[in-house]
């Protein structure tokens, strides 16, 4: 059977079908480019403070120097970075980077068991992490040969402002709890102590590892996902091919809200921003909704990423239609699925389209992005991007066709080399034709584009019925006293499985029975939640994808 690729014909004129893989051997490559190109442009800020693209350079060179010089690291070694968004990221990344080893990407808000399994796994001999979250690895590193870096989050915001923060996070705002790691380095004098040492000519090969980015915790344990130099420049041209059609180089402003320690942001918005020459302005707290508000209402922002979830929360903020988006021209969406009410709102309110796009950890992590030209939401993920082929399997491997609902399948040179130290585990998801298996379930229509009908793992089973929670949410979603929705699956001695709603009330009025009704006037029978439960909040990632898991296993309250 030939294979045919219906979503060239809808790409916009701009965008070519295929990526020059080749252009950057590795991610420390794209680095040296843009900072020959960009030196004295800023390239990230972050609680006031901004450094330019030459600050970038001599900090990340300083530490890069300081693992080799000081630490005595060899290539590949493998060195964890547990911190939110703040400037010790950048620096602390491209440094791991150029010095050709390989960056753990760690979650501070693990728990002592996450964080242990992380460490063990990936084999790390180093970990840098910020004050916050370092009786976690205190209490993880007992008895081990890990080296730890410790750093304020004031550390590189200059005198007095830092001391100030530091203060006040360890003082007043009680942010900080005590912990003690006889033979940590503060991270000021790793950079120092970097000054004494000559950094080498490391050669970095686009097949080396740059990345540990673990995934599945919510499934099951924890693997990480190999991803190379090649896997990573490949994602950002492709990304950079699709988003450059309307960029300024030199002059674009993205808001970096989601952390860059997840692949989303990180590819997005550190390496596609990157070698535009953009400015990467740092949201440490995007919980802090006001707080997040007050900061775009300062920056002349022209682009922003995130997940459906912060979108509706900055929707719901006070002040936020306030903001001046007159330079804002892209908003991306992905993470999960971006709820049709959502993307509507945002319309209203901004005027730009939220554009949906669609990756996995897996995929470094872009697959799938709407074009940059659509006039308004459409529910679909967009086309699959540059380079990138995609199809839709039944369960015996079989290629379906147009309109037919099975699992999306993803091929191309953003596909990670594999799950570390775990074959097996690759072996279930890559087949031998190397098509990764996402655990997605999609749909392609006459024109290439691909919808997401569901997780795999999510589906409700009601009657032997397909129920897609997604459906259930986006409708439920679009009742106005709705803040946040989740669709689960519970046993159910009749059906096998009902439908549950977990609802987060805007209008304190709401009643179960009106949530019925409205259900019963826009979903067919079986689709109908049986259940509707109210609660003051969803579970959710650090990222804010909604937990459904969480909610399955919970007793009902």
């Amino acid at each position: 059977m030939s294979f045919e690729r219906p979503w060239l014909a809808q790409y916009p004129a701009e965008v070519p079908p295929q990526i020059d893989v080749d252009e950057f051997p590795s991610i420390v490559s794209v680095l040296e480019t843009a900072i020959e190109k960009y030196r004295d442009r800023p390239a990230f800020s972050n609680l006031g403070k901004v450094l330019t693209y030459g600050e970038i350079d001599r900090l990340s060179a300083q530490f890069a120097a300081y693992l080799l010089g000081e630490l005595k690291l060899k290539k590949g070694d493998r060195v964890a970075i547990m911190m939110p968004n703040c400037l010790q990221y950048p620096i602390a990344t491209f440094g791991v980077l150029r010095a050709g080893l390989t960056v753990v990407n760690t979650n501070p808000m693990y728990t002592p068991r996450e964080l242990k399994h992380q460490l063990d796994d990936s084999g790390a001999s180093v970990i840098f992490v910020l004050d916050n979250f370092g009786d976690t690895v205190q209490n993880v590193i007992a008895g081990s040969s890990i080296k730890v870096i410790t750093t304020g989050l004031g550390d590189m915001l200059g005198f007095p402002k830092g001391a100030i923060v530091n203060f006040m996070l360890k003082h007043v705002k009680k942010m900080i709890p005590d912990y003690n790691i006889p033979g940590a380095t503060r991270f000021r004098d790793a950079l120092t102590l970097g000054q004494m040492h000559k950094l080498p000519e490391i050669e970095i090969t686009p097949d080396d590892i740059a990345f540990l980015q673990y995934t599945g915790g919510t499934t099951g344990v924890a693997k990480g996902a190999m991803l190379t130099h090649r896997n990573l420049v490949a994602n950002m041209q492709q990304a950079a091919a699709w988003v450059g059609t309307n960029v300024k180089l030199g002059e674009e402003i993205i808001i970096t809200a989601l952390p860059l320690y997840h692949i989303f942001a990180l590819t997005a918005n550190g390496l596609v921003f990157m070698k535009f020459g953009g400015l990467n302005h740092m949201i440490t707290n995007p919980r802090d909704m006001p707080g997040f508000v007050k900061e775009l209402k300062k920056t002349p922002f022209t682009a922003i990423t995130g997940v459906n979830t912060l979108f509706n929360g900055l929707l719901n903020t006070p002040g936020f239609d306030e903001v001046d988006f007159s330079r804002l021209h892209l908003t991306l969406g992905g993470g999960m699925a971006v709820q049709r009410a959502v993307a509507e709102r945002w319309k209203q309110v901004t005027g730009v389209t939220l554009l949906e796009a669609y990756g996995l950890t897996e995929t470094s992590p872009a697959a799938c992005i709407n074009p940059m030209n659509l006039a308004d939401y459409n529910g679909a993920i967009g086309l699959p991007i540059s380079s990138t082929d995609a199809c839709v399997k039944d369960e015996n491997g079989n290629m379906l066709p147009m309109g037919e609902v099975g699992e999306l399948c993803i091929k191309g040179p953003q596909v990670m080399k594999g799950y570390w130290k775990r074959p097996e585990e690759t072996a279930n998801v890559i087949d031998n034709e190397g098509w990764l298996h996402t655990g997605d379930m999609a749909r392609m229509d006459e024109q290439g584009y691909f919808y997401i009908v569901d997780r795999k793992k999510d589906m409700i089973l009601v009657s032997g019925f397909n129920v897609y929670p997604n459906e259930v949410e986006d409708v439920i979603a679009m009742m106005p006293g709705v803040l946040e929705v989740a669709a689960v699956g519970v046993p159910d001695e009749k059906s096998g499985e009902a439908v549950k709603v977990v609802i987060v009330k805007k209008d304190q009025a709401l009643t179960a029975e009106q949530v019925k009704a409205h259900a019963r006037e826009n979903l067919t029978g079986y689709k109908h939640p049986k259940y509707v439960e109210f609660r003051t909040e969803l579970p959710k990632t650090n990222v804010g994808k909604i937990l459904r898991r969480e909610l399955r296993d919970a007793p009902a309250a």
